[in-house]
Formats: C-alpha cells, sequence, structure tokens
C-alpha cells in the first residue's frame, strides 16, 4: 500500500528561503540563458533580499513532504488611499514555479488560490499576471482574465 504524500501551501518560513533561492537558480537553469555566478552565494543573497522585502512580496510555498517543492510571490503593491480608505494595495503574481516532477498534477492550481487567498486576507481587490503565451491558458483556469484598461510603458532598461 502507498503512502499518500503529504501536501501543504502556506507562507514561507524564514528558515526555508534558501530552498526557494534553489527553485528561483533550477527555474533559471530551464531557460536558454544559464545562471552565472555561485548556486550558494546567490541564494545567501536571495536570502537577504527575501527577509529585507518580506513585507511587500509574500512568498507562499508548496511542500511535498516537509520539502519545498513549488514558490509563488504575491508583490504587495501600495495604492494612493481614497476616502473611507487609506490603506489601498492591489497584488501582482510574480515567480510562480513548481519543481519539474511536481507539474501537470494541479498543484500550480492550488499554489495560485494559496496566493489569491492570501491577496484576499490583505483586502485586495485585483492581482495581476504577467503572463507568457503558453501560461495563459493556465492563468485562464485559475480566475486571470484579460485586463483591456491595463497598458505598459517599455522603457528599454537593460536589467
Amino acid at each position: 500500500m502507498d503512502i499518500p504524500e503529504e501536501i501543504e501551501i502556506s507562507l514561507v518560513r524564514a528558515d526555508e528561503y534558501p530552498a526557494v533561492a534553489k527553485l528561483r537558480w533550477e527555474w533559471e537553469s530551464e531557460g536558454d540563458a544559464k545562471p552565472t555566478g555561485d548556486p550558494e552565494a546567490f541564494a545567501k543573497e536571495f536570502t537577504e533580499w527575501a527577509l529585507r522585502n518580506a513585507d511587500t512580496h509574500r512568498c507562499i510555498v508548496l511542500r511535498r513532504s516537509g520539502i519545498v517543492i513549488g514558490m509563488a510571490w504575491l508583490a504587495v503593491v501600495a495604492r494612493v488611499p481614497v476616502p473611507g480608505n487609506m490603506s489601498r494595495a492591489g497584488g501582482d503574481l510574480q515567480s510562480v514555479y513548481l519543481s519539474p516532477q511536481a507539474r501537470r498534477g494541479g498543484l500550480g492550481g492550488r499554489l495560485v488560490a494559496a496566493v489569491l487567498d492570501e491577496a484576499r486576507r490583505l483586502h485586495m481587490k485585483k492581482v495581476t499576471v504577467q503572463a507568457t503565451s503558453e501560461s495563459k491558458v493556465f492563468y485562464g483556469r485559475n480566475g486571470f482574465v484579460d485586463a483591456p484598461k491595463i497598458l505598459q510603458a517599455k522603457l528599454n532598461a537593460k536589467l
């Protein structure tokens, strides 16, 4: 008899940021432009960045049997107050990633749902996401729709 794997999704714990950094490195390694530098140094710098920015960048992790195998970030963007609401905020879903062996089983949708639950808990009215042509279907299945009012200016910044 197989023992079912335990899936847990929650806000990241501070001691899990190195595992999240490893996922970020893994994600970049899947692309054409491989990451450069030392993965250990990146994990240290990434962890420091995440701790400094924990108020504005909330990381939700997915664990299988206690091991972090997925991440998604909710960037909290302060909005200009309106009468009756001095603490408006919007959200931007960023860096959704599952380890390759965890894909195609519905876990990504559960991870996105957890981010949207966090946004609701923070009283956000909307969350945006920048989707690739490949990921648009996934995000559409998980509650996102095209937003014709969103415009962007390309600033030719090299990052």
